[in-house]
């Protein structure tokens, strides 16, 4: 099937590089191309999991982990007593 199809230039002299490397008509690869293109369009690419690094930071002086509102009060600057 014959269709008209707008190709941005840098893309045009790529596969016409190709073509003439692999001594391939421009047809096949224009066509070899869009098949995998396709194929990637439909299948997005895997993200990797984001992985943290704990860091042991210690607890001030002073500072209770036992009792979340004042610790809390303590770090925003109030006086909880």
């Amino acid at each position: 099937m014959r269709t008209t199809l707008t190709i941005d230039n840098d893309v045009l002299e790529r596969a016409r590089a190709i073509s003439v490397e692999l001594r391939t008509p421009f047809k096949k690869v224009i066509n070899e191309a869009l098949r995998a293109g396709l194929d990637h369009v439909r299948q997005p690419a895997k993200g990797r999991r984001y992985k943290t690094k704990p860091h042991a930071m210690g607890l001030k002086a002073g500072r209770n982990i036992n009792n979340i509102q004042e610790l809390l009060a303590q770090i925003e600057g109030e006086d909880s007593r």
